[in-house]
């Protein structure tokens, strides 16, 4: 059903964000490692801030899906309502 105020109350696939982040997270980690055991000091730093702002992604993951059903809602959970008050139109 279509309320027409899905840009509002769209709903994040968390849990496929949350294994993507896990992949990401492994590769920059053996990244790192890699290319700091190669010599290459500035892939390893490419790869350091990757992996701070991989890790800054999974806990914001995290905690949205310890929040509960408003934020990893499943079948059971209806959309949302449409606000009825006036607002941005």
């Amino acid at each position: 059903m279509r309320t027409g105020s899905e840009p509002t109350t769209a709903r994040s696939a968390l849990r496929a964000r949350f294994w993507l982040s896990v992949w990401g997270l492994v590769w920059a980690v053996l990244g790192t490692v890699a290319f700091a055991v190669a010599g290459r000091p500035g892939w390893a730093v490419a790869c350091g801030v990757l992996w701070l702002v991989i890790t800054v992604d999974l806990t914001m993951i995290l905690r949205h899906v310890r929040q509960g059903p408003h934020y990893q809602p499943g079948p059971d959970i209806p959309p949302y309502r449409p606000p009825e008050s006036g607002g941005r139109r």
